[in-house]
This record gives structure tokens, sequence and C-alpha cells, in this order.
């Protein structure tokens, strides 16, 4: 059994508390970052700065391991989905979303989820487990290193497989190490972390970490939003939008909130939907991320058609909210949003991954 410590998800403040427990100083902890994170560099035996019984130690008792790309599918227009399999076994997916001006990656945080819901393919296979921070951050340092675009990622969301607020501490620690300027150096604005309303740990989160958070709304009255994302039955409308403007005042440099609504036809995209979620959204500072849905095999909703989403767009500009329509990126190799499936441990035992076919 290997009890080594895998320090690829360590923080600065954990790496510290490492190298400390070794009677090391508090500077290996950068030196480490550095290594790791800026250079790419795994192997304990590269780091010259170590000295050799130091290396040697770390050797003994640690590694440095990522999750393993399994498969990468390419899109006609760059966008890139990997395969990562995991120590549990279980398979995510990650996407890669190269822009002229940024270079995004859509990162998991769960195999599979517990939340189901009804417009995404990762709730339709229930949940397996939260991924480590190792894993987590382990997506950022693969995207870094074998992406087909060869771009560093500029940006991270927080918006592949799984509730991220469900993993709270593995995804605050990951995202320490993003904005860590001897790691990757992400600002605040350049990480997003998406939740569907997990009312308690928003309002931790700015004791914990200033990042940029969205919620993914889908619906502008409880009613519907209890139907198609079921967490409101626990947090409804009224406690989530507290909460959010609770967020808000947390921060003085906060201006915003994005709230994400994915348009599904015959089911929220109606303008009675859009004047419902004007009037829940009218005092809280935020901008509006429409997302028409994305198909996906087993499930029987339908896009919304343009005419109704830049009817519902118009509606809410007109009521002075600033209101996007997220580009569809991905859909040929299911990477869109609310696509991603990956392959939990328990359905995937004895069984070989089934290989995309790389689209040009």
């Amino acid at each position: 059994m290997n009890n080594k410590i895998n320090l690829l998800g360590l923080s600065h403040e954990s790496l510290v508390d490492f190298f400390h427990n070794i009677d090391q100083p508090s500077f290996r902890a950068n030196q480490f970052l550095k290594w790791v994170h800026q250079r790419g560099c795994l192997n304990f035996d590269e780091m010259t700065d170590f000295n050799i019984p130091l290396r040697e130690q770390l050797k003994e008792i640690a590694s440095i391991e990522t999750p393993k790309i399994l498969e990468s599918s390419l899109s006609k227009d760059g966008t890139e989905k990997f395969a990562i399999k995991l120590n549990s076994g279980s398979i995510v997916e990650m996407v890669v979303i190269p822009e002229e001006n940024r270079n995004t990656l859509c990162i998991s945080s769960q195999a599979g989820c517990a939340l189901q819901c009804t417009f995404c393919a990762t709730g339709a296979q229930g949940f397996d487990s939260n991924l480590t921070s190792s894993e987590i951050i382990g997506q950022l340092w693969l995207a870094n290193n074998f992406s087909t675009n060869k771009r560093k990622i500029t940006n991270v969301v927080f918006m592949g497989m799984g509730e991220p607020l469900l993993n709270y501490e593995n995804v605050v620690e990951s995202a320490q190490i993003m904005k860590d300027q001897n790691a990757y150096g992400l600002s605040r604005k350049r990480i997003t972390i998406s939740t569907s309303g997990i009312v308690p740990q928003i309002l931790n989160l700015p004791n914990d970490i200033d990042v940029s958070l969205a919620i993914s709304l889908h619906a502008p009255n409880d009613d519907l939003r209890n139907e198609i994302v079921p967490i409101n039955n626990k947090y409804p409308l009224k406690e989530l939008i507290s909460s959010c403007k609770t967020y808000l005042k947390s921060f003085t440099n906060k201006k915003n909130i994005t709230i994400e609504y994915i348009l599904i036809k015959e089911v929220n995209d109606s303008l009675e939907h859009a004047k419902e979620l004007s009037k829940i959204l009218n005092h809280l500072n935020c901008k509006i991320n429409l997302i028409p849905f994305n198909p996906f095999d087993g499930c029987d909703y339908e896009r919304s058609s343009d005419q109704d989403i830049n009817a519902f767009k118009s509606f809410l500009m007109k009521k002075g909210f600033i209101a996007t329509v997220r580009r569809t990126r991905g859909d040929l190799i299911d990477g869109a949003c609310g696509q991603l499936v990956g392959n939990l441990n328990k359905a995937t035992k004895g069984k070989k991954l089934i290989k995309h076919k790389q689209i040009i």
C-alpha cells in the first residue's frame, strides 16, 4: 500500500506545514510550487535547488502524481475534451476552450453528481466520489502541458462534472493554488466557481477565497426550479438570492454575480419566465448568461429557438440587465455545457473506454 503524500494538490499553506514537519524552512513551499506548476516538473531529482538529502527524503515520503489522460477529442472549433482517469478508477472529463484572447479550462470537481438536474448528462448517471485537490489541480497541470493548442490556460471555470460546493475543501485548496503567484497566478476574475445553490457554502466562500461566483439558476420560480433543479427543495430561491446578496456585501471589490440560465424549449423560455426572472433578480447585482440547451442521449428536452432566445435576451436587456447568449462550443464532441458524462468506477470495472473520433 502506497502511504506517500501526493504534494501536487497542496496549497502554499499546506506545503509550509509539510516542510516544517520535516524540519525544512518555509521557502521550500515556494520553490516546490514553481517547479511543479510553473515549470511542469514532476520529478524530485530535477529540483536542483533542493539538496540531494532532501530530494532523497522526498522520494521516500512523498509523490507528485497527476490524473491520467485516457484520450482526447478535438472539435473543428478548437475545443478539446479530455477523458481523465482518477485513482478511484472513475473517469471524468475536462474541456479546453480556446478563444482569441483567452484559453479557458472547464474543470470537474466530482465524479458524477448527486443533484440530478434534469437538463444535465452528468446528473443522470448519479454520484461516485469527490475529486481530491490533486485531481482537481491536476487537470489544470495536464491542460497546460498536453492541450493541442499549446497555449497556457488563462481562465478556469468550475463548470465541469459535479457540484463544486459539495466538495468544498478540495475545491478551495485547488483554487488557492491557481491564484498563487508562485504557481499559476490567476486573478480572482479568472477563476469562476459555479454552483446550483448550496447556500451555506456560498456564505462560507468569502472567509476562504476570493474568486468569481456563478449561480446555475435555470428557473424563475420555486415550482419550476424544484422540478428541474431539485436542490431548490432544500435551498429555495428566496434563500438563494439572499445568500448571493450577502456574498457580494462580504467583498469591497465584487461588482456582480453571474446568473446562468439554460434555455429549454417550452420549459423555461417564455416571455413570462423572463418577466419572473427580472423580478427575482431586480435588486441583485448580476449579469445573466443565457445558455441554449445542449441535447444528450436519454433526455427529451429540446433547444429553444433562436427567436425565443433573442426575445428572452431582449426583454432582460430592456429591463436594464446585462444579458449575453453563450456561444455553444464543443457540442460535436459532447463537450458543451451539460454534456459531460465520463464514466463512474462502478459502471466501468472490467470495461474499456470507448474512444471518440477526432473531428476535424
